[in-house]
């Protein structure tokens, strides 16, 4: 019983129609998803059908149903096709050789973008003329941020994220006595002030006492962010802080004291601290003579790693990106009157897979061809050589 159906199993994935089908499916997702891209953008669509399992259809009663397999399915299924279809149908003839650098090229293609859609994290480094910052801000996401300035060397800071915010519940904050207790997590609201006929909120310290909160729906165009917000309440040494609003889309520092140390309160996006840091020097802006058409931006950076005593200037420029510690820093826009520079930073461990995969592929087909050109000047000189003697 199980030999028949590993047998048909095998069958299965060896089979050419399974080839097409996993290809026409393919192309039918490449279709949605750029039509999708209109409504959703281009991150929310490819996540929607590219990168996930199944494509679902959210109905007006408010849940979902599937409707397609999604990129990564098909994908998966279309990866294992292509290694059963190698391994029964080439065999390990050396005249095979092309044709098996073309297939695992093929196959490494498939899994650059199983490895790309799994690890791949995009984030941003903003960075003033005369500024050095050593973290990069994922804009997408959201942390509450707890800072304590009484050191005047530095300042020590807490973040709770953006998953544990929408738990809920009450969190320690490590070598402090603080706790914070999240009551309301709103991945996106809409802010405006309370006015007198409004019922009483529960927001009474800091400049949200004063505001109303109305949750909105998440966005998910690339040119808009959610306004993550929060209303938690702060606690230490078994007393009560009072109750407040944090949220992107207040400006004003909120803080409060114990102990003779201020900690002050608020939503940021979330952060990674890196173990170096990057200094801008300038940042140019060059426009092509006579026009306001842009022919260059670049960064001129100092890079300083204490732990590796590394520190070495570095130019950053249009399609030549800084790639250091695994990450690359590519310039992507500015502002400030052309004071403030914006780094996208991506870390993508499967980077090299594509590059990897169209070298293998063109080795192969150089070789396919090479095999079969040499094949068929052998014929053609065997038929050749009863009529010469």
């Amino acid at each position: 019983m199980i030999n028949r159906i590993a047998h048909r199993v095998w069958d299965l994935l060896t089979s050419l129609k399974l080839t097409v089908i996993s290809m026409a499916l393919l192309m039918a997702l490449v279709l949605l998803c750029t039509l999708a891209q209109v409504e959703l953008g281009t991150l929310a669509a490819v996540n929607t059908y590219m990168r996930a399992w199944i494509v679902f259809y959210k109905t007006k009663a408010g849940f979902s149903i599937p409707v397609f397999p999604g990129g990564t399915l098909v994908g998966l299924v279309f990866a294992l096709n292509l290694m059963a279809l190698t391994a029964k149908r080439l065999g390990f003839a050396w005249n095979k050789a092309g044709l098996w650098f073309v297939h695992v090229g093929l196959i490494l293609l498939v899994l650059g973008e199983f490895v790309s859609g799994a690890l791949q994290v995009d984030a941003r480094m903003a960075i003033e003329e005369g500024q050095t910052v050593n973290y990069v801000e994922h804009a997408r996401e959201v942390e509450l941020a707890v800072v304590e300035g009484s050191d005047p060397r530095y300042d020590d800071i807490y973040g709770i994220p953006e998953k544990a915010l929408a738990r809920g519940g009450s969190y320690a904050l490590p070598g402090t006595p603080v706790t914070i207790k999240v009551k309301k997590f709103y991945t996106n609201a809409v802010l405006a002030r309370r006015n007198p006929a409004d019922p009483p909120g529960e927001v009474n310290m800091g400049v949200g006492a004063g505001v109303k909160v109305t949750e909105a729906e998440p966005v998910s165009n690339d040119n808009d962010l959610n306004r993550g917000t929060a209303i938690v309440e702060a606690l230490a040494g078994g007393k009560s802080y009072g109750t407040w609003l944090v949220s992107l889309e207040l400006g004003a520092p909120q803080s409060f004291t114990h102990e003779g140390k201020t900690y002050a309160l608020g939503i940021r996006p979330r952060r990674t601290y890196l173990p170096y840091s990057l200094h801008l020097k300038k940042f140019s802006h060059d426009l092509y003579p006579g026009t306001q058409i842009p022919k260059n931006f670049s960064s001129l950076v100092t890079l300083e790693n204490p732990g590796t005593q590394e520190r070495r200037d570095v130019l950053i420029y249009m399609n030549q990106p800084l790639r250091y510690d695994g990450k690359a820093f590519y310039q992507a826009s500015f502002g400030k009157e052309d004071t403030l520079s914006i780094l996208q930073v991506v870390s993508n461990p499967g980077w090299l897979l594509p590059y990897i995969s169209c070298v293998l592929v063109t080795i192969g087909l150089l070789i396919h061809f090479g095999i079969t050109l040499r094949r068929s000047m052998k014929r053609r000189q065997e038929a050749l050589a009863p009529k010469e003697a």
